[in-house]
This record gives C-alpha cells, structure tokens and sequence, in this order.
C-alpha cells in the first residue's frame, strides 16, 4: 500500500499517475501500475526466490495464482531450459549417458 506524506492511503488513479510520471521521467514506456506485480514476480522467480515466498511477498492465497497467472518465463530461462534438451541429445548422439 502507498501512502501520503500523512499516513492516509493515496487514491489508486494518483499512484498509478505517481509512477507513471517517475517512469516517463527515467525514459520508460507507460505500463499500468498492475504491471509492476508481475515484473516483481517474474524477477524474484529468475533470481531463484522459492515459490512459496514469492507467493507470501506479494500476498497471494494461492501457489497456483503465483506460478499461473503472475509468473512468467523469460526468455533467456526457455532457451536455457531448450539448450539442457539439446545437450541430452549431443551426449546421447557421442555415446552419453
């Protein structure tokens, strides 16, 4: 939750401007403010972050709304996890395993 310099919640449309005005200042293109939830998840899963605490730090009740709906592969982890399928195919092909 954000607040003012009060204490007082802001009104969603004046946070979402907030951050708008902050990225367009940093040369950013505008995303909605939502967006930012599932960039911070797909993050912290890239970094190795378990499953279970990514879930607890975004206040999810569910595992499967963070793996399902917020968590997205990149795309250097697809070719990484494409490459490991290629390497069982080059050992296999030199006698491998």
């Amino acid at each position: 939750m954000f607040t003012t310099p009060v204490g007082t919640p802001i009104d969603a449309r004046n946070c979402t401007r907030l951050v708008q005005t902050a990225g367009a200042r940093a040369g950013l293109p505008a995303i909605r403010l939502h967006d930012l939830r599932h960039g911070c998840v797909s993050v912290l899963l890239a970094l190795g972050v378990p499953p279970r605490t990514v879930m607890e730090i975004v206040g999810h009740s569910t595992l499967d709304m963070t793996m399902t709906v917020y968590g997205h592969a990149s795309l250097k982890d697809k070719r990484t996890a494409l490459d490991q399928i290629g390497d069982l195919f080059e050992d296999d092909e030199d006698g491998g395993p």
